[in-house]
């Protein structure tokens, strides 16, 4: 019989959810193993990486990587699997966008070392250990890569063909993009694939109708309306700056969307997109005869409703937005 295809999934600074969502497949994982050889898995497989280095170059016919580059080592294995592999495929909103882990670029890698290391109220480190470097043992010498000063997304280190999002993706999403792949049947090089074009706001029924805000709520404060668009009940939905794809579970469950498909075709910021969504929406009552600090104070008033704008607003493309980060001189 003739060789299979190779399929690698690599996880780099990412929670493991990804290789979930690939179990989750379901029946279909048995079709994934008719196609391909699945010869690379750190956490399912015991793979050596001397031995993906032995392979020839391009020998791999598609990585799914998941997961932002945090640590040298994922920057070493992200340049490896892009010489290896055919196809690179940046899986899930991690590898796409840099996500949750990408938050940390609030800050710098010291300050973050230390809150975890040292100031944190859980850790008794009174002599300020960090973990670094190597550290030997009877048992051998136990080696931590080290850490990048900011969290990367894959595209910023090496060259990626395609990108799925999603944290983590839908598996009917993964079928989809492994049954184009399979075909032959993908778009250009650099698109986004196993999602939709358009926003969650299409993919949701709930009823929509003039968005006026006056003020945001927080998902503890009051039970939802099962059928009224959560926007407009005071939730900070990201549905209306969020590529569709995923079905609208969030909302389907009465919880608003929270952005993890990113932004849809055409808007770069997905935090920017949502911004300019909100600035058109919010309702600070009747300003007839205010003066403009009167005005702004109301406009700070309806702000202050929102908790977090990094986290609200960047929780999945920080690394990939126009914003990056905190930027110190």
């Amino acid at each position: 019989m003739p060789e299979k295809p190779k399929l690698a999934l690599y996880w780099a600074a990412s929670c493991g959810g990804c290789e979930i969502a690939v179990v989750n497949l379901n029946e279909k994982i048995l079709d994934l193993d008719a196609a391909f050889d699945f010869m690379f898995c750190p956490c399912l497989l015991d793979t050596k990486i001397k031995d993906i280095e032995a392979l020839p170059d391009g020998a791999i016919a598609v990585t799914l990587f998941n997961g932002a580059l945090r640590t040298e080592e994922n920057v070493e294995m992200a340049h490896l699997l892009r010489r290896k592999s055919q196809i690179l495929v940046a899986f899930g909103s991690c590898a796409k966008g840099g996500c949750i882990p990408a938050l940390a670029n609030f800050t710098t890698k010291d300050e973050l070392l230390n809150s975890i290391f040292i100031d944190s109220f859980s850790v008794d480190n009174s002599t300020g250990i960090i973990p670094s470097g190597t550290t030997s043992f009877p048992e051998g010498d136990i080696h931590l890569p080290g850490m990048l000063g900011r969290v990367k997304h894959l595209a910023q280190e090496v060259e990626v063909d395609y990108q799925i999002p999603g944290c983590p993706p839908e598996p009917e999403q993964i079928w989809n993009a492994v049954e184009a792949i399979l075909s032959g049947n993908l778009p250009a090089k650099g698109s986004t694939i196993g999602c939709g074009t358009l926003t969650v706001c299409d993919d949701c029924n709930r009823t929509k109708e003039e968005k006026r805000i006056t003020a945001f709520r927080r998902n503890y404060e009051f039970y939802p309306e099962p059928e009224l668009c959560m926007l407009e009940q005071g939730l900070l939905c990201m549905g209306i700056a969020t590529r569709n794809g995923c079905g609208a579970p969030c909302t389907k469950a009465n919880m608003p969307c929270t952005g993890c498909y990113g932004a849809p075709d055409g808007i770069s910021d997905q935090g920017a997109k949502m911004v300019a969504a909100l600035g058109s929406v919010m309702d600070i009552g009747d300003t007839t005869g205010l003066s403009e600090e009167a005005i702004a104070a109301r406009v700070d008033a309806f702000l202050a409703t929102i908790p977090d704008y990094a986290g609200q607003f960047y929780k999945y493309t920080l690394a990939s937005s126009t914003l990056g980060g905190r930027v110190r001189r």
